[in-house]
């Protein structure tokens, strides 16, 4: 396995980390004993970054996380993140980033994961209600207090990110990021660059369309949230499926799958991406790995960049409502 720089930390972390969250909600039906194996995979492959949420499964996953801890924390880079806010019975309570949730929130996690220190820790969503000074100096008295080491910012402006830097170093941003979602191109990864903050690219395989493994919305169980995602509706489904097919005639010429060629790109095209991939299966998880080694000429990322300009995607990544609630 590979390794970068997470931000100036100091820490190095596996070039590809996993991302937890549809290990608990989300994607349909999941089962803890096949999760956990799925995570002590992760770890024999290499892979060291583990990102998880309080909102995700509602305390749900992180107290997963909490039992693969158990015995290998020294092994583990553990990232968490607060601020979209859900009730008891998994009900959407908007977002916060005061203080005090930032507080509450902190030791929240922390009980869960049954740890005494959160590697790092990312503002979830951005509150247009309080100042990201009074977060982010929030959060920094968490690292006073040794409950935190780094912190980052997901789905934040780079104006908010620049604001944020002003108060407290930022180790990462963490956003959407992949063959079909290039708005990071525009100017965050180069801001990222200029404050030291490592990119950590959430949903790298297109949450699985990148992979071609759904050729149909019907693939999708009732609960799965891609069903009301725009992207796999109607007639941008169509479009986009096309893509997906280019990716893995790609792909096939080069004999590896689509989903390793999704990752190569991201990591040979940008030294300061980490991807984070989410799978609850021992294979992919495997497969996902492996695309370290995969070594593309210059040529070839020009020929995937050309196969996915931004205005060939069809649809919005996520649905109104929650676009709205996008700090960008």
């Amino acid at each position: 396995m590979d390794h970068r720089p997470l931000g100036r930390t100091g820490l190095s972390v596996s070039a590809i980390g996993l991302g937890c969250m549809g290990m608990s909600e989300f994607y349909g039906a999941s089962d803890d004993a096949q999760s956990l194996e799925t995570l002590e995979a992760a770890l024999a492959a290499g892979i060291t970054l583990f990102d998880t949420a309080d909102m995700y499964g509602t305390g749900h996953n992180e107290t997963l996380l909490g039992r693969f801890l158990k015995g290998k924390r020294d092994r583990v880079v553990l990232a968490t993140k607060f601020g979209n806010v859900r009730g008891p019975n998994g009900e959407r309570l908007g977002i916060n980033g005061s203080p005090e949730y930032v507080r509450t929130a902190c030791d929240a996690s922390l009980k869960r994961l049954g740890i005494e220190t959160i590697d790092l820790y990312y503002q979830h969503r951005v509150d247009p209600k309080t100042p990201i000074e009074d977060t982010v100096g929030a959060m920094s008295r968490l690292v006073e207090a040794g409950k935190v080491r780094f912190l980052g910012l997901s789905e934040c402006s780079v104006a908010t990110l620049r604001r944020a830097a002003a108060v407290h170093p930022i180790a990462a941003v963490q956003t959407e990021y992949s063959l079909w979602t290039r708005d990071p191109e525009a100017e965050m990864l180069a801001v990222c660059g200029e404050l030291g903050a490592s990119f950590v690219a959430y949903s790298p395989l297109g949450r699985a369309f990148l992979t071609g493994a759904v050729t149909s919305v019907d693939d999708l169980a009732t609960d799965d949230f891609r069903r009301n995602n725009p992207r796999f509706q109607g007639e941008a489904f169509t479009q986009n499926r096309r893509l997906a097919d280019a990716l893995a005639a790609f792909a096939a010429a080069r004999n590896v799958t689509a989903a390793q060629i999704a990752l190569a790109w991201l990591l040979n095209k940008q030294p300061g991406v980490i991807p984070i991939p989410g799978t609850r299966r021992i294979k992919y998880v495997q497969e996902n790995a492996a695309a370290v080694a995969i070594r593309l000429s210059a040529a070839e990322l020009a020929e995937l960049d050309a196969l996915f300009p931004p205005s060939a995607v069809a649809g919005t990544r996520y649905p109104e409502p929650v676009m709205a609630n996008l700090n960008i």
